[in-house]
Parts: structure tokens; C-alpha cells; sequence
């Protein structure tokens, strides 16, 4: 069962202070919102459970069972779906996916990649290159990118950007089945989108 410890965490750039002491655990079946203004740090906190930002002080554990995982072991385990993650335009959503899959070193098939473009519908688009698709669809491609490997720690950044009224409603069935199966940490100024979880976190306050 995974579980999530913020701990004293501060960040700054270049002598500005982002955030500091900062506090916070989720565990399974939790969802812990982060929210504040612009500029409040949502983004770079999120990108720090990632694994992809080092904060200035405090820590992150994240352990699964009693495991307490390093940061390249927390990777395996993380699901990320944020507007910075990068897609390959000149591919196709079904290229794309198979090439994240083997990055991660999956072994799935034809058929279990179509499968995950279909749960977040884009099903009888596979074909199509990415640069064809609208900013909602490559927002579902991040989010079957994301749900590939069955994290346990799924992390989302302004989770409902771009999506439409379908999307919306596959979001919240990627939520409801994320806290049956894991645990999940979103970052949001969306006053809607910070019911979605049970513990809220105010940045900028």
C-alpha cells in the first residue's frame, strides 16, 4: 500500500522563496489537493514528487508496504500528467505509446496500448500523428501515458486542463479508480477541482 510523507519542504530560485515548510502525508485510498494562486509553487511541488526538481530543504518519503523507496526506485511507482510532459508530434498516439512503454521497459501489446487510448477516448484515433490532435486529445495521450503502469502514486497537475465535457467525466473515473487502487496527490486553483480530494494543501497563504 503506498503512502506519501512531505516533511519541512522548502524551495527557492535564485535567492526567491517559492514555499517553505511545508507538511503533509497521504496514503492509500487518499487524494491530497494542492491549491493557490499563480505562482504559488503548485507546479514545482508537484515536480518535486516527481523526482524531476530538488527542493532547497525538508524531504519526501514515499514507501510502498514498509518500503521505503529511493528516488529512482519512486519513479517506477509514479504516474505524472502535467502540460509540460512531452509528446512526439511527428508520431502517431499509438508510436508514442509504444515508445513510452518501452522507455519504461513494459512489455505490452498492440492490443493492451489500444486498450489504454480507448479508457481515455481516443479510440479509432491511434493512427493519428499528434500534431493533428487537438490540445484536450493530447491531454488524453498524457493521461494514458500516465496510467500505463498501473501507478500506485498518481500525480496531476491542472488535471482537467483542456478536456472536454467527456474528459471531464474520464478524469473523474480515472480518480475514483486511483483512490480504489493508490493513492493520488493533484495540484489545482479549480475550486471545483479541489473536492476532488479529502486533504487540502494551501500554497501562498
Amino acid at each position: 500500500m503506498p503512502a506519501v510523507e512531505i516533511r519541512d519542504l522548502a524551495k527557492s530560485y535564485n535567492r526567491r522563496l517559492i514555499f517553505k515548510d511545508l507538511t503533509a502525508s497521504v496514503a492509500a485510498g487518499g487524494a491530497l489537493v494542492v491549491t493557490g494562486p499563480n505562482g504559488s509553487g503548485k507546479t514545482t511541488l508537484l515536480r518535486i514528487l516527481a523526482g524531476l526538481v530538488r527542493p532547497s530543504s525538508g524531504t519526501v518519503t514515499m514507501t510502498i508496504g514498509e518500503a521505503r523507496l529511493s528516488p529512482l526506485e519512486a519513479r517506477t511507482h509514479l504516474g505524472f500528467v502535467g502540460p509540460d510532459i512531452a509528446l512526439y508530434y511527428e508520431l502517431t498516439a499509438l508510436e508514442n505509446l509504444a515508445f513510452f512503454a518501452r522507455v519504461r521497459g513494459l512489455a505490452l501489446s498492440q492490443k493492451e496500448l489500444l486498450a489504454l487510448l480507448e479508457r481515455v477516448g481516443l479510440a479509432g484515433r491511434s493512427d493519428d500523428r499528434v500534431s493533428a490532435y487537438s490540445s484536450g486529445m493530447r491531454q488524453r495521450l498524457r493521461y494514458a501515458y500516465a496510467l500505463m503502469h498501473r501507478p500506485p502514486i498518481l500525480l496531476l497537475d491542472e488535471p482537467s486542463m483542456n478536456l472536454d465535457e467527456t474528459g471531464i467525466a474520464m478524469l473523474h473515473q480515472v480518480i475514483a479508480e486511483q483512490r480504489s487502487n493508490g493513492l493520488l496527490i493533484l495540484a489545482t486553483n479549480d475550486p471545483e477541482e479541489v473536492t476532488y480530494g479529502d486533504q487540502v494543501l494551501r500554497l501562498g497563504t
